[in-house]
């Protein structure tokens, strides 16, 4: 479910749809081959256009190991320049067209052979619990007109929508009321008659059309807003056999469960960010080990991701690209433990949380570079190979766990792979594993290449045992499709990544009125330009986090400022100076200087 207005935050987090509960006979979980063998792991390309998705997939989604690509709603949406075209106008349909600020038909045709010749699927982000809302009325990206309740080019008229006039309007208002939810309208958006015939059948042609393009799969945006039984119906009458995973969000006490929804399909797993967002945040890395127990969904039904495009903005995601390091181990984490399918989120950069991705002045996405605004967390490498270690580890159970009892953990997947993550002080451990005795490269902090390492090996012996030393805030990951020789030096960035996450904390007292911010002697950093710098984060007070993208192997020059309305205080002494190195993530811990 999208964001549609700043004001009604609180109350789209808080909204969950009652649904009646009627699956298919005998089916717990979405079917079988939905996610075939260990190539599950998912990215969300978010926002990307069609081509730079396709060139992704060729030279980085295939190789290391992903399965499918979530790609943002491809049918014709409202084009609002008024609005500076923000991303959740994607989210607002206006025909089913295949025209996008991304791309067209051709184009998304292409991607999707382009990628399965890389061996990665391509699921779509489907919007058919609504049109666009009236405040909206205009022409389409396709150069269709609409208004309110009319839409044309499907057609859909006012007879196909859902007009419920309990609250004055026709907006949901009781979002403990199943009846409102699912027959009144989010947020001025015309809400479809899932339950009509003529509106299932345009639906399924919609789909069926992906269907016939090669797609593979779905993600069902604003899943709880349509009964169970519409959806079975809609796809009941899809070709081939594609992947359902449907968006929803747990409500509290007396609401209806997303466990409704897993005779049908998988179900994203919202308590997932939650809980391993706040460890890895906190430092506390213990009570992991149970985590399927402190889940709604069992790992069968469940799509699990540490944050994704609705909750870095509106505030829900305990972790995001923003948090550098932390957000980094627990994504690698989430690939290196047995629950559910995982859900990479790639994102582009943003201060203003309405913001579209990147583009041209008439709203059209330009090509992804990995800078210039797009952060592509998937590249970093805790992330990308990472991607391999659960590939390798596919099927196994949770082993050999060890932790200290508090911001240290290492366990095992059986005798296929191990890791280990450290949010406290250096570790050093002889640490105890399932592996069979060899030598094991770390592709944590290095990659495996014809045979051979390019960071750190581990010798494991015939006890299942190496020995490490885990710096604070590191980890490392050995599987058994990653046997070499030798150590070597860094590891430079994945394959085209050519950027560092690089995460500012500052420990630095302020009065009421002060923010602390970074500045230094690139763009990124606004050139020494005091009206403007990188805003650091007071959630950690008295240290002030903040990341930005900088390129790799670069020097750079650095100070900090605090700023009080007009008021602009430097810290003293000369400029700070880093070096960004060749690592995809880099924290730097300094104290204000009075």
């Amino acid at each position: 479910m999208k964001k549609y207005a700043a004001p009604l935050i609180a109350a789209l987090l808080a909204a969950v749809v009652a649904i009646a509960v009627v699956g298919r006979p005998e089916q717990a979980d979405a079917k079988p081959d939905a996610n075939p063998g260990a190539r599950d792991a998912i990215v969300h390309l978010f926002e990307w256009p069609w081509a730079s998705v396709a060139s992704e997939c060729t030279n980085v989604l295939g190789p290391k190991g992903f399965g499918g690509v979530q790609v943002s709603p491809p049918q014709e949406h409202v084009v609002l320049p008024s609005a500076g075209y923000p991303w959740w106008q994607d989210y607002q349909p206006v025909s089913y067209q295949l025209v996008t600020r991304r791309g067209d038909r051709a184009a998304f045709a292409n991607m999707v052979s382009t990628c399965h010749a890389a061996g990665v699927k391509i699921y779509v982000d489907a919007v058919i619990n609504h049109m666009a809302g009236g405040a909206s009325t205009g022409t389409g990206s396709a150069g269709t007109s609409y208004s309110h309740y009319s839409y044309p080019a499907v057609p859909f008229g006012n007879d196909d929508f859902h007009h419920c006039g309990r609250n004055g309007n026709d907006d949901i208002a009781n979002w403990g009321d199943r009846w409102e939810i699912q027959n009144c309208e989010l947020v001025d958006l015309s809400d479809l008659k899932t339950e009509s015939s003529y509106v299932r059948g345009k639906l399924v042609a919609y789909l069926n059309d992906l269907i016939s393009l090669g797609v593979d799969g779905f993600r069902v945006d604003a899943a709880k807003h349509m009964p169970v039984a519409d959806l079975q119906a809609i796809y009941g009458q899809l070709n081939g056999n594609p992947y359902f995973f449907q968006e929803t969000i747990e409500g509290g006490a007396g609401e209806p469960s997303p466990t409704e929804y897993t005779g049908i399909g998988d179900v994203t797993e919202f308590r997932y960010g939650d809980v391993v967002g706040n460890a890895f945040r906190d430092g506390n890395l213990q009570n992991l080990q149970n985590l399927p127990s402190q889940m709604l969904l069992s790992s069968g039904d469940a799509v699990a991701f540490i944050d994704n495009h609705d909750t870095q903005r509106n505030g829900r995601a305990k972790l995001t690209y923003k948090d550098g390091t932390n957000y980094a181990l627990a994504e690698a984490f989430m690939l290196a433990y047995p629950y559910g399918t995982p859900a990479v989120m790639s994102s582009f950069t943003f201060s203003n949380p309405e913001a579209g991705p990147p583009a041209t002045s008439n709203g059209t996405t330009t090509a992804v570079n990995c800078s210039s605004g797009w952060a592509c967390e998937h590249r970093w490498r805790t992330t990308a190979n990472l991607v391999g270690f659960h590939n390798a580890a596919a099927g196994t159970g949770l082993t050999n766990w060890w932790s200290n009892g508090g911001n240290q953990i290492g366990f095992g997947r059986g005798s296929n792979a191990y890791a280990v993550f450290n949010r406290g002080g250096s570790l050093n451990r002889t640490f105890s594993t399932s592996l069979p005795a060899g030598t094991y490269c770390d592709v944590a902090n290095g990659d495996f290449a014809n045979g051979a390492c390019t960071g750190t090996a581990y010798t494991v012996n015939a006890s299942g045992q190496f020995t490490a030393t885990v710096p604070a805030n590191g980890m490392l990951a050995l599987h058994i499709n990653a046997r070499g020789t030798g150590t070597g030096p860094t590891t430079p960035p994945p394959t085209g990544c050519t950027t560092v996450a690089v995460t500012f904390a500052a420990n630095a007292t302020t009065v009421w009125g002060e923010n602390v911010f970074v500045l230094g002697n690139r763009a990124e950093l606004s050139n020494w330009n005091t009206s403007g710098g990188v805003a650091l984060s007071s959630a950690t007070y008295p240290v002030w986090r903040g990341t930005v993208n900088l390129p790799a192997n670069t020097a750079v020059e650095y100070k900090y400022v605090k700023k009080n309305g007009s008021s602009v205080a430097w810290e003293s002494g000369g400029n700070r100076t880093l070096n960004t190195g060749s690592a995809c993530t880099l924290t730097v811990n300094d104290s204000w200087r009075s």
